[in-house]
């Protein structure tokens, strides 16, 4: 199974930032022009983004980020693309400023007929469900409330629908740099059967090498965010390791 790299460029009022544990309150700006910092991670050998509107996930539009996401898109690399989605109009749009898969979160928990409706119009390969969790409950509305189910309940609903890929969190280590959560992941995988990419905690070439070691059991991508911006990880390094497995 092909591993794939994904640098994570997250959005808030047009600038690329990163969160501790999804929290707005503790916030680190790393600039103002997110073209520029999709330019930077596509020049260092990446064919995926993963992009986030994070106003959206906090329900507060995002117009700043979507007005980001043509140049994003335009530095060459396929674009994952999430926040805030809760409707066939925020699907559409997104697809049609190039985004080569789109990803929901909440609206998966609240809304399954969309999801079903979403496949049976795009395909499974352009609708992923992001899975966050936090002490195995899943949460929802960026991160704030709690969906009172497991990732693994909800990861079998939605295969249900026709979804194949899901992103799952862990957010008790997301923007901490504390170690992604590999066993979980590859868990997650091999109960539910479905593609999972590890997101949340990356902090060293380990846990690239970690969440890698997971794919026999269908773990097949790793969300790289803050260890890249503090350069922890050299893009380029991380690369390679997901050449070799």
């Amino acid at each position: 199974m092909e591993f794939t790299i994904y640098p994570a460029i997250d959005l808030r009022s047009g600038s690329v930032v990163r969160l501790q544990r999804g929290d707005p309150e503790r916030q680190t700006t790393f600039g103002d022009d997110p073209q520029k910092m999709a330019q930077k991670w596509v020049e260092a050998g990446t064919e995926w983004l993963h992009v986030v509107n994070l106003d959206g996930a906090f329900d507060e539009g995002g117009s700043a980020n979507w007005q980001s996401l043509p140049g994003i898109v335009s530095a060459g690399a396929k674009v994952q693309f999430g926040g805030g989605l809760r409707t066939m109009k925020d699907i559409a749009r997104a697809l049609q400023r190039g985004v080569s898969r789109v990803v929901l979160g909440t609206s998966a928990v609240e809304d399954p007929d969309l999801i079903a409706e979403l496949v049976r119009r795009f395909g499974s390969e352009k609708i992923a469900v992001g899975i966050d969790a936090l002490h195995g409950q899943v949460r929802t509305h960026g991160w704030q409330s709690s969906a009172k189910m497991t990732p693994q309940m909800l990861a079998l609903q939605m295969r249900a629908l026709g979804i194949r890929r899901i992103i799952y969190t862990d957010i008790a280590r997301d923007g901490l740099l504390s170690g992604v959560n590999s066993a979980a992941t590859g868990q997650l995988a091999q109960s539910s059967g479905m593609r999972v990419i590890a997101s949340g905690g990356v902090a060293t070439l380990e846990d690239v090498r970690s969440a890698a070691a997971q794919a026999p059991y269908g773990v097949d991508g790793v969300i790289i965010g803050r260890a890249l911006y503090d350069g922890r990880i050299e893009l380029a390094d991380a690369l390679a390791i997901a050449g070799e497995s």
